[in-house]
């Protein structure tokens, strides 16, 4: 049993199950809770979930049901998921891309939890490292900015900049505030800080680190780096322009802002749904093509071995050029100078259609056990398998089966993806056969 759990593949979600149990058992303290009475299992499971997972949906009000002690622990469950998903990601990743795909080899690594055990721990250090970096200066900007312009106390000051960095670098987007950013709809200072950091922290590792040493040379780049940067440029180009439009006029919104606040608005509110939960704007009160393009946002949301959830940038765009190829008659798939292999495209495939499975599946069950109309249900459905977080206020009223489906959708979309994407490239087998060939009939 503890030898099967061992390997890569398993013990990314068994880790995080354990961190979940760990997390609930602490929320669960009377220390935790403002009340200084034991919160019930569900919030506590809920909220340790949504911490873990990175996700920001809650049930209650973080500012106030949580104790500072509270807070803290969900400030602790919200680094340690975002450090074991870029940790984890990024050495599967690492195993899968020097094609390691012997399975007595890949078990044996593991037993000894290397690939190359200096390797490992350096790469542990450079992670953390970058994390606690950026984390600082977010978290120095925040505070200072808390401090001239809101009158917070330094000590308040502080710990809401530490907070919400941690929160905006890991994508979380749980806040301190019962109306999240919303109070600060149009200034570029909370707003973009924490975008820049939400971006950061998406992009995953591998690519900062490509950036870092090759960002002059952008021809050099990987395919990977070129797919996540390029489209996650796209993406966000996209997503700020088309809300910004949607919503200018939008009296619940941003209708009633100056053009340079709706400006920063539109733009924060294109970030956000790269899975980081943060929300500026009444998502209830959203237009329905707002909600719409928001829940294809989440569903892709951002790098691989980052912070952010959904099926992935790259994931996305490589389907694009594999439709691309196809629709031009090309047997290869081409990004660039470089040929994708058939096994890579075939991985993303899995991983779009097991996404569009999960979130249909857990749309279906919150319409089953629930009266609500079927664009809240989907959107909440999205932003929880995408661990996006953003919600249009109807996670507190859902009955315990509903959230009990939320959570489950979270630890899916947060760990799912990783795990069958490395588990289809490590599986990878050739056979010494092949049976004769029949063409069904397609579209």
């Amino acid at each position: 049993m503890l030898r099967a759990l061992r390997h890569p593949t398993r013990l990314l979600p068994t880790a995080f199950l354990a961190a979940l149990a760990v997390g609930t058992g602490l929320l669960m303290l009377p220390a935790a809770r403002a009340a200084g009475e034991p919160a019930p299992f569900l919030v506590a499971l809920f909220t340790a979930a949504s911490s873990v997972f990175i996700t920001g949906m809650s049930t209650v009000d973080p500012a106030t049901y949580w104790s500072p002690a509270g807070q803290g622990i969900i400030l602790g469950l919200i680094q340690v998921g975002g450090f074991g998903i870029m940790t984890f990601a990024t050495v599967l990743g690492l195993m899968v891309s020097r094609r390691l795909a012997l399975r007595t080899r890949l078990v044996a690594q593991a037993e000894t939890r290397s690939l190359n055990l200096g390797e490992v721990r350096a790469l542990l250090l450079r992670v953390l490292a970058m994390m606690v970096g950026f984390e600082l200066v977010v978290a120095a900007v925040l505070t200072v900015r808390f401090r001239t312009t809101y009158d917070d106390s330094f000590g308040t000051a502080l710990w809401h900049g530490v907070f919400h960095a941690v929160s905006a670098f890991n994508n979380a987007g749980t806040t301190l505030y019962s109306d999240s950013f919303m109070g600060f709809v149009g200034d570029p200072w909370i707003c973009g800080t924490v975008a820049v950091a939400v971006i950061l922290g998406g992009l995953g590792f591998p690519v900062m680190l490509e950036l870092y040493r090759e960002w002059r040379k952008p021809r050099y780049w990987s395919i990977h780096t070129r797919l996540t940067v390029w489209g996650s440029a796209i993406l966000l180009l996209v997503g700020a322009g088309a809300v910004t439009a949607f919503e200018w006029s939008n009296p619940a919104t941003l209708g009633p802002l100056n053009w340079w606040q709706t400006l920063v608005g539109g733009t924060f509110c294109g970030v956000s749904p790269r899975t980081a939960g943060f929300n500026s704007i009444d998502y209830a009160a959203a237009r329905p093509e707002t909600l719409a393009l928001t829940n294809v946002l989440m569903f892709i949301g951002g790098g691989s071995a980052g912070t952010s959830g959904g099926i992935k940038v790259t994931t996305f765009f490589l389907l694009a050029f594999v439709i691309w190829a196809e629709v031009r008659g090309e047997d290869d798939v081409n990004v660039g100078a470089r040929r994708v292999p058939a096994q890579t495209v075939r991985q993303a495939v899995t991983v779009a259609l097991l996404g569009v499975g999960t979130v249909a599946l857990g749309t279906l069950v919150l319409l089953l056990i629930t009266a609500l109309p079927f664009d809240r249900v989907l959107f909440e459905a999205t932003a929880a398998f995408s661990t996006a977080g953003l919600s249009t206020g109807i996670t507190a009223s859902l009955p315990p089966a509903g959230q009990l489906t939320l959570v489950a959708l979270m630890f899916i979309g947060r760990v799912g993806t990783i795990t069958v994407a490395s588990a289809i490239a490590l599986r990878h087998r050739k056979l010494r056969y092949r049976l004769p060939e029949e063409r069904p009939i397609i579209g």
